[in-house]
Parts: structure tokens; sequence; C-alpha cells
């Protein structure tokens, strides 16, 4: 949860530093993909994380 919450963070400053600073519209494009990939990351950890509870 901890990686999820520092690719979210990174994210956001990224972002925020791309739309401020005119020409690094990259660092926004760039921002989007880290928030996507840490949304990626949180579905495939909850996912994992509900297979290993064992039935009864």
């Amino acid at each position: 949860m901890t990686l999820f919450l520092v690719l979210v963070i990174a994210a956001l400053v990224l972002g925020f530093i791309g739309v401020l600073i005119e020409g690094l519209f990259s660092l926004l494009i760039i921002g989007i993909a880290v928030f996507v990939a840490a949304l990626v990351y949180l579905g495939l950890h909850m996912r994992r994380s509900g297979r290993r509870r064992p039935l009864r």
C-alpha cells in the first residue's frame, strides 16, 4: 500500500509541474501514466490479497 501512495504522490507532483511550467507538457503525460500504473498496481494487489484467505 505504501508503494501505491508513493506512486500517486509522484503522479500528482509530476502533473502539477507539467501544468505549471510551460514547455513541460510531457511531465503531465508521464504523471498520468504513473497514476494509471498506480491504479493497476492497486487492482493487482487487491486481487492477490483476496486469494490468500483460506476457505473453511
